[in-house]
């Protein structure tokens, strides 16, 4: 028997470990089955696939310079059986966006007419509104603001 990558040959399972399982393939050669490649699911104990003395088909996926033989049962299967897709839902995912053939660049407000504003204008503008906006609230002036008496000038103390 040629132990060779890529061969398809019969083995016996001699033992099973968290995370594989050892199996003879004859003439004192012995190799495992990684838990990823036992079945063509999701494999969390490998006591519901395989168990001691079962006969597997396995193929050879790897040699190593040390002799340790890998092995696969899951690409041992027919094609057919080993090309099946796991079931997935039937829905059709939601349509993509499309994608924009510019970027997105900043045209500035429009005034009026079909001049924009420039980002300086604007920036000014802002300022502006922003310094009337803390000198009414200084002021205590707008009841929006927590207006009101100014909180320096309670009537009660002195």
């Amino acid at each position: 028997m040629s132990v060779e990558i890529g061969a398809l040959l019969d083995g016996k399972v001699t033992g099973i470990i968290e995370f594989g399982a050892f199996i003879d393939l004859g003439d004192g050669k012995t190799g495992m089955v990684h838990i990823s490649e036992i079945a063509q699911n999701y494999v969390t104990n490998i006591r519901d696939h395989l168990s001691i003395g079962q006969d597997v088909h396995v193929k050879i996926m790897q040699i190593s310079p040390d002799g340790k033989i890998g092995l696969s049962i899951k690409k041992a299967l027919p094609q057919n059986e080993n090309s099946a897709a796991p079931e997935r839902s039937t829905v059709p995912p939601p349509p993509r966006p499309q994608r924009r053939s510019a970027p997105n660049i900043w045209q500035g407000q429009r005034q009026g007419g079909d001049n924009p504003q420039s980002f300086e204008d604007m920036m000014s503008q802002f300022k502006k509104t922003s310094e009337d906006k803390i000198s009414t609230l200084r002021r205590g002036g707008d009841a929006r603001y927590g207006g009101g008496a100014n909180r320096r000038s309670s009537g009660g103390r002195k």
